[in-house]
């Protein structure tokens, strides 16, 4: 195993920031909270880890709030996707000896100040001459080529924020949105960008988050019982959405399988997955990339409940970036939630997928208790009926010949 495991996790100002708070304080609640669930102060920290749209220093800044000079930080900056590579990032340092305590934090302030101040776009000149409405168009590129290229439906991707708003519901607050939501609420939404409608989208929301990572034999002498880092690995294949080598699989195929690897786990093994759902189609093409079913089967795979309470696989349980909260990048409450998983739901292996940019990076981070980091046998099987890519064949459109047959 990696030799280290999560002490401490938190959230902060949830929703809607008090008045007069910057991204920067929303992130010095969060660390501050996690600490404390740790049982430790900021003296213990000597490593910080931090990534936020409004603050480019981001480390730095978290430092100077704190009134701490670690020895090791890391401002890396990779979207959604960085609070992940931040956990990889943070292993390697303390496996070096670099730092003991690290302190993994995030915050934004992007409902209070406006998404078009706390989150400046990118542009690809190759794009610009097009003015798409980013991000939301190019995920539509996404959602629109896996519906051609595999039957996909509307209705299927209604299916992903309705199961998300089940989860939010169940979770109270503070949850963003917890009123019932129905398949035709979803497709009746007003649209944004076909094929998505408001609805398939994800909330604008402040908020923080920030985990606390040390040594396995540190961590078991800490005040909360350890969430050991059971594998994790990032990977990329692109900046802007007109680089995307196929718009129907990302990089998830390859930090999925690394982490896999390492943990010496498959899907089957993953009794929870927190998967990023900027918008429907993301936890669709997750699903896929990372085993839990074969290409082209996400949709199905999502239909009738299949990630919702009750369904075969507890995917976002707190309701996820479309009906939990989405501040701005939403890849370490994806963390607090795997780890409440393990906590307070008793799960023992729980995956946790970060996504930035456009389809840009990806980052997996697979979490396990005590016995799942164990020589023991290590975790109760899924609710997945089969291994991953047996559970249902590739699908392909009407007509379409299979690829032997060409």
């Amino acid at each position: 195993m990696t030799g280290v495991a999560v002490v401490g996790a938190a959230e902060a100002q949830w929703g809607e920031a008090l008045p007069g708070l910057s991204a920067a304080d929303v992130m010095v609640q969060a660390s501050l909270a996690a600490l404390a669930d740790a049982g430790l102060t900021v003296e213990d920290v000597d490593g910080v880890f931090a990534s936020a749209t409004q603050i480019p220093w981001a480390s730095v800044t978290l430092s100077e709030q704190l009134g701490i000079t670690p020895r090791w930080q890391d401002s890396t900056m990779i979207g959604g996707a960085s609070p992940m590579a931040h956990v990889n990032h943070a292993r390697a340092a303390i496996a070096a000896g670099q730092c003991e305590i690290a302190l993994i934090a995030y915050g934004s302030t992007q409902r209070t100040v406006g998404r078009a101040t706390a989150s400046v776009q990118e542009r690809s000149p190759f794009e610009e001459p097009y003015a798409p409405p980013l991000p939301v168009a190019a995920y539509a590129l996404a959602a629109a080529r896996h519906m051609h290229a595999f039957g996909t439906t509307p209705e299927q991707l209604a299916a992903v924020a309705v199961s998300a708003r089940e989860w939010a519901a169940r979770r109270g607050a503070p949850a963003w949105h917890t009123k019932p939501l129905s398949i035709d609420d979803v497709l009746a939404s007003p649209r944004v960008c076909e094929p998505f409608g408001v609805r398939d989208c994800c909330l604008v929301t402040d908020g923080g988050a920030a985990i606390v990572v040390t040594s396995a034999d540190r961590a078991r002498a800490l005040r909360r019982p350890p969430v050991f880092v059971l594998g994790a690995a990032e990977a990329q294949t692109h900046r802007h959405i007109s680089s995307m080598p196929d718009l129907t699989r990302t990089a998830a195929v390859e930090s999925g399988a690394r982490a896999f690897a390492e943990a010496g786990l498959r899907p089957a093994d993953v009794e929870s997955a927190q998967l990023y759902d900027a918008f429907t189609i993301t936890p669709i093409l997750f699903l896929e990339d990372l085993g839990f079913c074969a290409k082209g089967d996400g949709g199905p795979f999502v239909e009738d409940g299949g990630i919702g309470p009750g369904g075969r696989l507890r995917v976002n349980t707190s309701g996820g970036g479309l009906s939990y909260g989405h501040p701005g990048m939403n890849g370490l409450p994806l963390i607090v939630e795997a780890i409440r998983e393990i906590r307070d739901a008793g799960k023992d292996v729980v995956l946790a997928h970060g996504n930035g940019g456009v389809l840009s990076t990806q980052a997996t981070l697979l979490l396990g208790s005590e016995d799942a980091a164990s020589d023991r046998p290590r975790v109760k099987v899924s609710r997945l009926r089969e291994p991953a890519g047996a559970v249902m064949g590739r699908r392909r459109r009407a007509g379409t010949p299979s690829r032997s047959a060409r």
